[in-house]
Order: structure tokens, then C-alpha cells, then sequence
């Protein structure tokens, strides 16, 4: 977008930049859904490529968990993803390296040997390093759709 200014009877053009180019939001919207699919797979490669070595999780009940505990959790078989439905998500850029993104899910997973359906909304924070969008850390809380 071009803002049109005149001083002094001369016309001047300032180029205005909105923060967080289509580019970067195609970018995060990718990241999304390639880690849906690493935890379906239970991909570890792509779990570290997507989840910062920093990340942190803090789930419904307010207990933290690591990139490290969710890689445990995937390949000990404590939990499987089957699948996974984004019902939302926005993305709101705050820098050009730091973005917030609010969504929700209808996930079917399996815990403890029981088939389960989980609906929640999180709050993900993402950070551009080296090039290259990560989730740094996540907000997890239930999603009740029986309530008024």
C-alpha cells in the first residue's frame, strides 16, 4: 500500500509494510498442518523440525510438558494421534519473527487403550529462527460445545 504525502506542493510516495507478508502466514499455515501430520506419523525428525527445542505445552489441567516428553509420549505409544481437525485458526503477526496463533481442534487419539475424541482450543506461539517458523510454546484448554 502507498501513502500519497505533499510537502511543500512536491509529491512524495511512502511505501507502507504490513507486518507478516502473505509469505510468512502461508509459511505458518504450512507448519500447522505438517505438524498434524508428525503426530499422526509420530514422526520424530519432523516433531524436532516443527517444535523449537525449547518448547514448552501447557495443557487443560496447567502442567507443563516438553518437546522431549511429547517425542517420549509418541513413541512409547502412550498416546496416538488418528486424527486431527483444524475447526479455526487465526494468525496474529506481532514482529516479523514472532507471530500468535489461535485455533481450535477435534482430535481422535488413543490413551491407555481407550479410542478418545478431544475438542480444545490452544494458543501457540511461533518464532521465525534462522529463516524458519517454530512452535515455541502452546496453550491448551477444553472446548465444551454442551454449554450455553
Amino acid at each position: 500500500m502507498n501513502t500519497r504525502l505533499y510537502t511543500n506542493g512536491v509529491l512524495k510516495e511512502k511505501r507502507q509494510v504490513k507486518r507478516g507478508g502473505v509469505t510468512d502466514r502461508r509459511q505458518i499455515l504450512q507448519l500447522f498442518g505438517d505438524g498434524d501430520r508428525a503426530l499422526i506419523a509420530a514422526d520424530v525428525a519432523e516433531v524436532r523440525r516443527i517444535y523449537a527445542a525449547d518448547y514448552v505445552q501447557y495443557d487443560k489441567r496447567g502442567a507443563a510438558h516438553t518437546r522431549q516428553e511429547l517425542i517420549r509420549m509418541l513413541t512409547s505409544g502412550e498416546i496416538q494421534f488418528l486424527s486431527m481437525r483444524s475447526t479455526g485458526r487465526r494468525i496474529r503477526m506481532l514482529r516479523d519473527d514472532v507471530a500468535i496463533v489461535h485455533g481450535s481442534e477435534e482430535d481422535e487419539i488413543e490413551q491407555g487403550g481407550r479410542r478418545l475424541r478431544v475438542n480444545y482450543i490452544y494458543m501457540d506461539v511461533v518464532r521465525k529462527r534462522d529463516g524458519k517458523w517454530q512452535i515455541v510454546a502452546s496453550q491448551l484448554a477444553k472446548r465444551d460445545d454442551d454449554e450455553p
